[in-house]
């Protein structure tokens, strides 16, 4: 697994998913397997089936959680100039042909959140403003073709 670049949100997001499923929601599928035993032959027993199936992706959700924190690296966006785009920078940055502003937060993608305007900076969008300056254009090659962006401000 490659390293992942997080800011210090993502880390604590992972974090907190990762206690929860190994306290609260392991007990509570414990407790379902338990129940559904008690409903006698387990072969056609569908709440038991269902709890185990449950079980096993819970538990491959946490390995999978436990190898990202393992690789990851935690960014301090504060550190950071706000001359350039960074992972963790706030950007707003303009259509040139539709005129349209948006604003964006690079991150990680697992912390990319597009209904809240968070792109991973492994994006097209994301990958284009990396490193870029206020004032600079960058093209980002889209479905409909290339679209144009300039920067308009850094935070």
């Amino acid at each position: 697994m490659k390293e992942m670049i997080l800011t210090r949100q993502g880390l604590k997001k992972l974090e907190d998913e990762l206690s929860y499923l190994k306290t609260a929601k392991r007990r509570e599928i414990a407790a379902r397997i338990k129940q559904s035993i008690e409903f006698g032959d387990l072969s056609e027993n569908s709440e038991y089936e269902g709890a185990k199936n449950e079980q096993a992706f819970i538990e491959g959700r946490i390995l999978t959680l436990e190898k990202m924190l393992r690789n990851s690296r935690v960014i301090d966006h504060n550190n950071f100039s706000r001359d350039k785009v960074n992972i963790g920078s706030t950007v707003s940055l303009r259509d040139i042909a539709r005129g349209k502003e948006c604003q964006y937060t690079i991150v990680s993608p697992v912390e990319a959140d597009p209904t809240t305007n968070k792109i991973s900076y492994e994006s097209p969008v994301g990958k284009a403003i990396l490193g870029q300056r206020k004032g600079s254009v960058v093209e980002v090659k889209a479905p409909a073709g290339k679209v144009a962006y300039e920067i308009l401000d850094i935070f």
